[in-house]
């Protein structure tokens, strides 16, 4: 209800300072006390205990300022970033565009964070037992070694993160997505995998929609071979569908929201095919109900996340989703969300 009185006044604003007046607000905020999940949401995934399977994806807390507030309205795990080795302001302005009619964003963004020494700081000073925090890296789009600016995030964030996500699917920065090529997806999970070593935290990888005949199969085999604990499906597309009514469509970068969950829930059927179950998969795109959530998970997902549904319904959707999906599981007598994985 508070979101509806708000939503008009927020719409009214541009949408980056929309959403950096949201975050500026947040940070206000006391910390919310965290929800009582339904037990039958909890599950363990990559060696982490999940109390429900509803995330909140990179993107939205770029700078890790809100994580802890975040993790109050709702969402079972929070990650942040993409955070880069070094401060980036990203592409020109404007780079973000709401698609209402669609209940959809676009956005080229471009990577823009204040780095990751800056969100260090605040990371080190968050409280463990509030929940999971995961951290999302990327490569400065003026790298001459993207590959060592990926291993430097894990050297430099690992110890700070519950799992740490490798983000080479992002649109928004030239070239960026030529390193889920194989070979050079092998480089860069041997590079990733040495700089974490023994004792670092779960490595997740995020790949993008828009695929070729035989990528899924391709990326989640090097995937397991390198030791890659889960696969993010997906991010945005450079895609436009038919269907698109804003007059907004036309703008270039990432689309994401509701017209993104048919190729998104189509990217992760075929990534589960093609991994057969041997790595957990968590879906993004498109999420924005219960009824979604469930669709994924039953299609393969054991965790799912969502940032764009947010703009359209405000931070409760994650409780909302929550339990929608408890509801059903008690409907049709199921104890754990863990039994609807892959049953679709």
């Amino acid at each position: 209800m508070m979101y509806g009185l708000l939503k008009h006044a927020i719409f009214r604003l541009e949408p980056e300072q929309a959403h950096r007046a949201t975050i500026g607000g947040l940070k206000m905020l006391p910390d919310r006390p965290i929800p009582n999940f339904d037990h039958r949401l909890a599950q363990d995934v990559a060696g982490l205990h999940f109390p429900s399977p509803v995330g909140l994806a990179a993107g939205f807390d770029k700078d890790a300022e809100v994580f802890s507030a975040m993790l109050g309205f709702g969402f079972g795990f929070v990650e942040v970033g993409t955070l880069t080795p070094r401060p980036q302001a990203g592409n020109e302005r404007p780079r973000l565009f709401r698609l209402n009619e669609d209940r959809a964003i676009i956005n080229r963004m471009g990577f823009n964070n204040q780095g990751q020494d800056a969100a260090a700081e605040r990371l080190a000073e968050r409280n463990p037992e509030r929940g999971i925090v995961g951290v999302n890296i990327g490569a400065n789009k003026d790298s001459e070694d993207r590959i060592a600016d990926y291993a430097r995030g894990v050297e430099r964030m690992g110890a700070l993160a519950d799992y740490l996500t490798v983000n080479i699917s992002s649109p928004n920065t030239p070239g960026l997505r030529q390193l889920q090529d194989e070979q050079s997806l092998k480089d860069l999970l041997q590079a990733v995998g040495d700089a974490r070593g023994g004792e670092g935290p779960p490595i997740f990888l995020k790949v993008a929609p828009d695929l070729e005949d035989g990528d899924p199969e391709r990326i989640a085999r090097v995937a397991i071979d390198e030791g890659v604990d889960a696969l993010i499906v997906s991010n945005t597309t450079i895609d436009r569908p038919a269907s698109l009514k804003s007059p907004k469509r036309k703008e270039g970068g990432g689309l994401s929201g509701r017209p993104l969950g048919k190729k998104a829930l189509g990217a992760l059927r075929a990534f589960r095919s093609a991994s057969g179950g041997e790595i957990p998969l968590i879906a993004a795109g498109g999420i924005e109900s219960g009824a979604d959530a469930e669709a994924r998970i039953r299609a393969g997902a054991s965790l799912v996340q969502l940032y764009s549904a947010l703009v359209y319904n405000g931070p409760g959707l994650a409780m909302r989703i929550a339990g929608d999906l408890a509801q059903r599981m008690e409907e049709e007598g199921v104890d754990s969300i863990a039994d609807w994985v892959g049953t679709e």
